[in-house]
């Protein structure tokens, strides 16, 4: 409970002096219970550890404590930035800027500072730009475990009769200009 960061389960098992297998049984075991109980916490696992949070029935009430005159919402840009990095990654500023369509050195710059990305290596090829993945903070945030826990980019793209009806509007408007 004392933890800032995520515990990961062989921490756990040292400090215990049991096996990591027997903590992850106990972990869940644990969560199991506390959910069954309908308690105001929960032993979650993220970022490849366990912590303990507030039940997510109770975000509305502990938003409103922590976040009280505070506003450290991400921008559009900064979101649209993160989800790139996030599918793609390892991934250099310039391949991002292609993506988007704009500069995103700023964006990347504030990314970096938040700490939910960061530099993961250097391409090979020419230039040896940096490359930036994701961070443990990102997937904590996100309530993830690891990147495997995101949507699947699919479920957001339309069907092709979609795409195809659009273009037919899109073609329509010009005719009419």
């Amino acid at each position: 409970m004392v933890a800032e960061e995520p515990v990961p389960p062989d921490l756990l098992a040292q400090l215990l002096e049991v096996g990591t297998a027997e903590v992850e049984a106990l972990c869940a075991q644990l969560a199991a219970i506390y959910d069954a109980e309908d308690r105001g916490f929960v032993l979650v696992r993220v970022a490849g550890g366990y912590r303990y949070q507030s039940h997510p029935d109770l975000a509305p009430y502990v938003e409103r404590f922590v976040l009280e005159g505070q506003s450290a919402k991400l921008s559009a840009a900064a979101l649209e930035t993160l989800a790139i990095v996030a599918y793609k990654q390892p991934v250099s500023r310039a391949q991002v800027s292609a993506i988007r369509g704009v500069n995103v050195d700023a964006v990347m710059r504030t990314l970096d500072h938040r700490g939910y990305v960061a530099e993961v290596g250097r391409d090979p090829g020419p230039g040896q730009a940096v490359l930036y993945g994701t961070t443990a903070l990102f997937l904590e945030k996100l309530g993830l475990d690891s990147l495997d826990g995101l949507p699947v980019l699919g479920d957001f793209v339309p069907g092709g009769d979609v795409v195809e009806a659009l273009e037919r509007g899109l073609r329509s408007d010009a005719d009419e200009v």
